[in-house]
């Protein structure tokens, strides 16, 4: 299969690997999971230090106006995300050591907020906060919202355990939501030598789990429409 006008204006890069997956999928609407990573493995990707990302995204058969169709959840994948997330705590004085051990980056209550509040900066990944420290929260909620790093307790970033919240992040927790178009995107693992077929499978294969099982009440229809697996500037693999 020829290359399209959207292809023809990418790299010579991109337009080898649009047409090894086009070769490898001509006789196929979609791969099963096994076969889609051991293709986009074999595909040429850029030399970043630690990989290049691997990325799931879904098409959802959701109206994203209605309340009842949202979708927004959680999991764990079981071998991580390959990257190593930046955790800010916002806690009392006395969860301070608490926050230290567990291993959040940045900690710290009343002098953190101010912090951000006067430089407007968000240097973190990903953030836990104690009930008591949300009420304090609004006057960088605008920030925090536009980083998409809000402590909310949906998704298990508020609460008294700050080291369970701080171990489940480590351990390859990751939050999910559709965004305006009705799509989710994942990020779930990297072309990297820690990263073989299977873990990368198995890591597919939980996120998928965790969608499904998302499907909102709402929901009466097909719910899941399209998955597509990528990498980091490389054209997708249908899975579904």
């Amino acid at each position: 299969m020829t290359t399209n006008n959207t292809t023809n204006n990418k790299s010579k890069k991109y337009r080898a690997n649009f047409e090894k997956i086009m070769e490898a999928t001509k006789e196929k609407t979609f791969l099963p999971v096994q076969e889609a990573v051991e293709l986009l493995q074999s595909l040429d990707h850029p030399q970043f230090k630690d990989g290049v990302s691997v990325e799931l995204h879904f098409r959802l058969n959701i109206n994203p106006l209605k309340s009842d169709q949202l979708v927004r959840s959680s999991l764990i994948l079981p071998h991580g995300t390959g990257k190593t997330l930046k955790i800010a705590a916002f806690v009392t004085s006395d969860k301070e050591a608490e926050a230290k051990k567990a291993g959040a980056d940045i900690i710290g209550g009343d002098d953190l907020i101010a912090k951000i509040k006067k430089s407007e900066k968000i240097d973190f990944d990903i953030a836990v906060a104690e009930p008591a420290m949300m009420t304090k929260l609004p006057v960088i909620a605008r920030l925090l919202g536009v980083a998409g790093v809000m402590p909310n307790p949906k998704n298990g970033t508020v609460g008294d355990d700050i080291t369970k919240m701080i171990d489940l992040i480590k351990q390859g927790k990751v939050d999910f939501k559709n965004d305006k178009s009705s799509n989710i995107h994942l990020l779930v693992g990297k072309i990297n030598k820690e990263f073989d077929s299977k873990k990368l499978v198995e890591n597919i294969n939980t996120a998928i789990e965790a969608v499904e099982k998302s499907k909102p009440e709402g929901v009466k229809k097909k719910y899941i429409l399209t998955i597509h697996l990528a990498s980091t500037m490389s054209p997708s693999i249908r899975l579904r």
